[in-house]
């Protein structure tokens, strides 16, 4: 299912700024936002027409639900929370976009931010984080978009300071 929001497409590639301007009109139209269908289970996501050649989704989360540990490989993206409440757990330092398998983490690379609604951010390729809706009775629903469109998504594991790559997921897995 591809939903349009009311949105004029850049004649070029997408900035971050673009996207997290995208994200904020499209988190701020309540009759979408409504129409997300919830699920108590999980997360539910409907893919949206992003602006320029971008790929975006909204997104629903139950109490209790995140993503793990991720990026977005090549891409660059935002994301603004339209309804409830995320927080981003998210590592300020550049990490090596291959060739690894497990890394040992510095000091004070960590990173938390709360969103609540209307609340946003843009971040660039290669950003690893875990976004989660930590409420234990409200549904959190927010707003994403990419681009380049996703590649691919690695997933990774965390114990203490020590990231593990897990697994690597390509558009066919989550489409």
């Amino acid at each position: 299912m591809s939903l349009s929001p009311s949105v004029s497409a850049p004649a070029h590639s997408p900035t971050q700024a673009e996207l997290l301007d995208f994200a904020r009109r499209t988190a701020a139209d309540s009759a979408l936002i409504a129409s997300l269908p919830l699920d108590p289970e999980g997360r539910t996501w409907v893919r949206l027409d992003g602006p320029g050649a971008s790929e975006a989704w909204l997104i629903g989360w139950p109490p209790g639900t995140g993503t793990g540990w991720h990026d977005h490989a090549d891409s660059v993206g935002a994301f603004v929370t339209a309804s409830g409440a995320l927080k981003e757990n998210a590592l300020a330092a550049r990490l090596p976009s291959d060739g690894w398998k497990t890394l040992e983490l510095s000091e004070g690379v960590d990173r938390e931010r709360r969103l609540t609604a209307g609340q946003g951010r843009s971040f660039g390729p290669h950003h690893v984080h875990e976004v989660l809706n930590e409420a234990t009775e409200e549904y959190a629903v927010s707003v994403h978009a990419y681009y380049p469109p996703l590649p691919r998504i690695r997933r990774y594991s965390r114990t203490g300071q020590v990231l593990r790559l897990e697994q690597v997921e390509r558009p066919e897995d989550w489409q």
